[in-house]
């Protein structure tokens, strides 16, 4: 197993991109990750290259634009920032990598951008796969924004993040709480959208989630219109891949191993 990391150009700025290739790589079409609300390349630890090993397939990570490796952000987050993201820098990514075809995962918001970005380059995306996806607000994700903000407001939990985000870390932080608990955000939902997405899709959420209940997934796997796979895990939080890492990547390659 090899990775490789290279930055592409954003509309607004540099981004940090690292790619999986197993020996054994096969011409299907590569995998690519959309991280969460805190997320980074770094923070997918081992999933990217599990996942590569057990499909044959790249694997594709990159940082959102103020997140991780990739350029400080400019300003604020803006509220339309999930479908800011497929437009701009997913497209970005997409053009300048070549991906003609693609598989898309993305964790917790991250898979509501994958829905999205699935919806927007329906023609190109091969499989669309979601990990405790939030694509309504809810107030148990409200709830649990607002006890992580307080848990922020300790200097060593904020210390935590500059690990991964540097001095980007009080940015990441307020675009995660300052969006979603923004009072023009309340009545933001995704169910649109669903219906758009007509690639086969694979939803997993953990009935312990303590950002979102189980009713995301359903809601998706209601609202999509390509064949869909709804994973329910009792036990299991807001991290399946990271709370069950090999069972879910023994689902996830299951689910798209006879796919392009």
């Amino acid at each position: 197993m090899t990775y490789r990391d290279t930055w592409i150009e954003g509309p607004k700025g540099r981004l940090f991109v690292r790619t999986w290739s197993p020996q054994a790589l096969t011409r299907q079409a590569p995998i690519i990750l959309l991280h969460d609300s805190l997320g980074c390349v770094q923070l997918w630890r081992g999933l990217p290259e599990a996942l590569a090993r057990a499909t044959g397939r790249q694997v594709v990570a990159y940082d959102r634009l103020g997140f991780g490796e990739s350029a400080a952000h400019p300003g604020k987050l803006g509220l339309d920032f999930i479908n800011a993201e497929a437009e701009g820098d997913f497209d970005a990514l997409r053009s300048q990598l070549d991906l003609e075809h693609f598989v898309l995962l993305g964790h917790s918001v991250g898979g509501c951008v994958a829905i999205n970005c699935a919806a927007r380059f329906g023609t190109q995306c091969v499989a669309l796969l979601t990990l405790a996806a939030q694509v309504f607000v809810e107030d148990v994700t409200l709830q649990g924004i607002r006890a992580a903000k307080t848990l922020f407001e300790d200097p060593k939990q904020l210390e935590r993040l500059r690990k991964y985000h540097g001095d980007k870390a009080q940015w990441v932080l307020d675009a995660w709480t300052g969006s979603w608990l923004h009072p023009a955000f309340s009545a933001w939902s995704h169910e649109a959208v669903l219906p758009q997405v007509k690639c086969p899709t694979l939803v997993i959420h953990g009935v312990e989630d303590e950002y979102g209940s189980a009713a995301h997934a359903r809601l998706i796997a209601e609202r999509v219109a390509g064949p869909v796979q709804l994973e329910i895990q009792p036990g299991t939080g807001h991290f399946p891949h990271r709370e069950n890492e090999a069972a879910v990547v023994e689902t996830l390659a299951r689910f798209i191993q006879p796919l392009a």
